[in-house]
């Protein structure tokens, strides 16, 4: 196939996973595979673990290939530790510790049935809104139904194998905590504890007691998996283990499906088993003894396949996370992303970094930026001016192979939204006033044209925005400082009063409020400004920042004086009616 044209990585991976898909399995469809585990909430470091795979899926749907991308719930993993600032949980669900995620009940209040179903739930939610196509495979499900039956008594029957494997790098320096290379940066705390929700950080490899068994039964007794094998037979497969409940049973392996092969020994049985030709992993895996380097070696000559090609994706930063708390002590995950910003904004910040690039999602002010970007970004696009990767970019943000996402009709620019939303306090009948007055010529009618993304500024400003940072519009004229205006302070805001009625527009207003400054210092409005007439002008705006809102600055001043209103802003200026 010719090499693609598009000059991003997506379309560099799409290249080698059709091709390497052609040698392994022609004429099968392409498999690409992420893995998810519910242990908490599932934050936006694991959504890279989705992300990755599913661009790369769609730029192959979209040339017409069948392609499956597998997103294998964890859920049989035991469930290792209580989370932090989960809701409706206590210290009393660390009664659980040891049992399969979907053994342990789910947070109260949950309208789930286990701890494994509430989270996944969460996740699903946000790529369905995201548009992410996948087919979902739980582990439980899989191990209790035997579908692995034959893959665990062939594992049973080379365990002595899989322990040469793995005893190669017993000996070695354990992976460092924080799954870094020793040139690499000291990363944020919070994003180690992030990074350690995904199966694939578990390393496991299931040397526990005096002989190597790569399989964990879970207790018929306690349901932990705080269990020992201690006899197997590999003719009977007769399999004796204790617990340290005090239980203790001998059982068939060849009809008993309670437990699972450990972590090191599942994932590359699991590569082997559905074919797996493209799975990205984590920087936690790119130390020697890590499940992604121990699975390469034991994928082959056990299992009889191939590993994954597939890059390891860095960390995920988050930038500002008022009010947010998740069982990693804050790090937010994609359902509070989507509340702030819509889907498209969210993808694009994936599509438009290669997998090795950290990046961080904005939760503070810089979203109003990020906003701006993009809101350029579809400028470009649409007259033919963006580069080529940047185009590529938007295209998998804006669609996927099935169309395009549902987008906003009057896409207004988010900082304007933002500031009406943080004036009006989200009264519609004063939101719709205001945005219809931005642009006269073209008046919005209804604010559902603005949605969804107004609902997403609304909820940045009140989910994020500290109530000391919020606007208050002064409820009566400032009488004290009124009075102690200045000569040419008072002849700076007749200037702006006499202009408001001709200048009623957001545009209007804004060359009007930059113009008073110029037109006092003797000079045309549309001079260009100088070093002195920044300063004028940096004065005046505070002078009316502290008229209309009582401090020294605020949102942009011709959004601010079109959300007050002619008349209030009359009033509180000291004018006439």
């Amino acid at each position: 196939m010719a090499q693609s044209t598009e000059a991003d990585w997506v379309s560099r991976f799409a290249d080698d996973v059709i091709a390497e898909s052609e040698r392994r399995a022609p004429g099968k469809p392409v498999v690409v595979a992420s893995g998810l585990s519910p242990s908490g909430p599932i934050h936006l470091g694991n959504l890279r673990e989705v992300m990755t795979p599913h661009l790369v899926a769609d730029e192959i749907r979209r040339r017409g290939h069948e392609v499956r991308h597998l997103i294998s719930w964890d859920d049989f993993d035991r469930y290792r530790k209580v989370p932090n600032g989960v809701p409706g949980i206590d210290p009393s669900w660390a009664e659980h510790i040891g049992k399969p995620l979907t053994s342990v009940p789910a947070p109260a209040g949950s309208a789930y049935p286990n701890w494994a179903e509430h989270f996944k739930a969460q996740m699903s939610q946000s790529l369905a809104e995201m548009g992410v196509e996948y087919d979902g495979i739980s582990q439980t499900e899989q191990y209790l139904a035997g579908t692995y039956r034959e893959q665990i008594l062939h594992a049973m029957r080379h365990r002595g194998d899989i322990d040469a494997i793995l005893g190669q790098y017993r000996t070695k320096k354990a992976p460092a905590k924080q799954g870094q290379k020793a040139s690499q940066k000291p990363v944020d705390e919070a994003e180690l504890e992030a990074a350690e929700g995904s199966g694939a950080a578990a390393e496991d490899d299931g040397s526990a007691g005096a002989d190597y068994y790569p399989y964990k039964p879970y207790c018929a007794a306690c349901g932990k998996d705080l269990t020992t094998v201690t006899s197997y037979d590999d003719e009977t497969t007769e399999l004796t283990y204790t617990c340290a409940c005090g239980h203790g049973e001998t059982v068939l392996l060849s009809e008993f499906n309670r437990g699972k092969l450990v972590w090191k020994v599942d994932w590359p049985m699991r590569w082997a088993f559905e074919g797996v030709i493209f799975e990205p992993s984590g920087v936690d895996h790119s130390s020697p003894g890590s499940s992604f380097q121990v699975g390469g070696e034991i994928v082959g000559p056990i299992f009889g396949g191939v590993q994954p090609i597939g890059p390891m994706y860095a960390f995920v930063g988050i930038s500002g996370m008022a009010k947010m708390s998740s069982s990693k002590g804050g790090v937010p995950v994609p359902a509070d992303a989507l509340k702030i910003m819509e889907p498209q904004i969210l993808r694009w910040l994936y599509a438009r970094r290669r997998p090795n690039q950290s990046f961080k999602i904005a939760f503070d002010q810089e979203i109003q930026r990020l906003y701006d970007e993009w809101d350029a970004l579809e400028r470009k696009v649409a007259d033919g001016t963006a580069l080529p990767a940047d185009v590529a970019a938007h295209g998998r943000a804006a669609r996927t192979a099935a169309g395009e996402l549902p987008r906003t009709a009057r896409p207004l620019p988010y900082r304007t939204l933002a500031s009406v939303a943080d004036i009006t306090a989200g009264a519609e009948d004063q939101t719709l006033r205001i945005l219809s007055e931005l642009d006269p010529a073209d008046p919005l009618t209804s604010l559902d044209e603005a949605r969804p993304r107004l609902d997403r500024a609304e909820n940045w400003i009140t989910t994020q925005v500290a109530p000391e940072q919020r606007t208050v519009v002064r409820a009566a004229p400032d009488a004290e400082r009124l009075a102690a205006l200045g000569e040419s302070e008072r002849a700076g805001l007749k200037l702006l009063v006499d202009g408001l009625d001709s200048h009623w527009s957001l545009d209007g207003l804004t060359t009007l409020v930059y113009a008073v400054p110029k037109v006092q210092a003797g000079l045309e409005p549309d001079a260009k400004p100088t070093p002195e007439l920044k300063v004028a002008q940096r004065a005046f705006f505070a002078l009316l920042y502290e008229l209309l809102v009582s401090r020294d600055t605020g949102p942009r001043l011709p959004t601010l004086l079109l959300a007050v209103g002619q008349q209030r802003v009359r009033a509180l200026l000291g004018a006439e009616g």
